[in-house]
């Protein structure tokens, strides 16, 4: 009998959301044919259609949960097919059970964290529903001693959480709030990777106003153009989405707080999504029937 390999697994497990032993089984009573291994589970366990290889799960939801003395929070960002199943309030309950477990956890490992009656969950609901769901990832924040952590989350895609020297919670979460709107890269200046600079310095270098320029100019021209693109990618120095007449750390400063840091999650941000063509793809059904 042929050897069941892990990839084997992974794919079923995908297709199907069952369990890694489950699939394992399915596929040495298949002779490792995924195909047949799915079309038994359907008749052994009224598993729903699979779902076809490849299919991205990139919508879903992202979730906060903070500690009520803002000393650390969480957030969280669970997957989804489509944004229908998304807004759905079973997969609702499900991302606020996941954000609650992550939070009581306070770990990143979502292996470790999303082990047994969260996982069973995830599978029952992928049953239910029909779509792949899965937990992508979680990030934990922590605050300084004398700080505090703030949340926002918008329209359930977009979650930030922002840490603060000094300040209150009503500061923190309107940062939070300009965070999730404007997109900043960094939160300070300082914090730009050095490779970033280096790559927007070959795009000032390249642009048609630069060509014949003396060096000592150029430099100065570069350098001007800089600290610009810092100023406009840095959270601290841009303007305040609730008040473009002062900058970030200016609003911050005001309340008796400081910037230290942000994290910011949106929904599939970084996945590539697949193209599917609907119409094709009932045509092409109906052909095989």
């Amino acid at each position: 009998m042929a050897a069941i390999s892990a990839s084997q697994v992974k794919e079923l497990r995908e297709r199907t959301g069952l369990g890694m032993m489950e699939c394992k089984k399915a596929l040495t009573e298949a002779g490792g044919d995924i195909e047949v291994a799915i079309e038994n589970l359907r008749k052994s366990s009224g598993l729903k259609a699979a779902k076809k290889a490849g299919r991205t799960a990139a919508e879903g939801a992202v979730a906060t949960r903070v500690a009520e003395d803002g000393s650390y929070g969480v957030v969280v960002e669970i997957n989804s097919e489509t944004d229908f199943v998304a807004r759905d309030d079973n997969f609702k309950a499900f991302a606020d059970q996941v954000a609650d477990a992550f939070f009581v956890a306070k770990s990143e490992d979502v292996a470790a964290v999303m082990e047994g009656a969260l996982e069973s969950a995830r599978e029952q609901l992928v049953q239910k529903i029909g779509e792949n769901i899965g937990v992508r990832r979680c990030a934990v924040v922590e605050a300084p001693e004398g700080g505090l952590v703030g949340e926002y989350v918008h329209g359930g895609r977009i979650g930030v959480l922002t840490v603060l020297k000094g300040g209150n919670a009503d500061v923190a979460k309107d940062v939070a709030m300009h965070v999730a709107a404007i997109n900043p890269a960094v939160a300070r200046p300082e914090n730009m990777p050095q490779e970033q600079l280096d790559k927007e310095k070959a795009i000032i270098l390249a642009q048609p106003d630069m060509a014949g320029k003396p060096e000592q100019i150029a430099e100065k021209m570069v350098e001007g153009r800089l600290k610009k693109y810092l100023a406009e990618n840095s959270l601290t120095e841009q303007p305040f989405v609730k008040d473009p007449n002062q900058t970030v750390a200016d609003f911050v400063k005001a309340a008796g707080g400081e910037v230290l840091g942000f994290t910011r999650f949106e929904v599939g941000e970084g996945i590539e999504k697949e193209e599917v063509d609907f119409a094709k793809e009932v045509m092409e059904q109906a052909g095989r029937r």
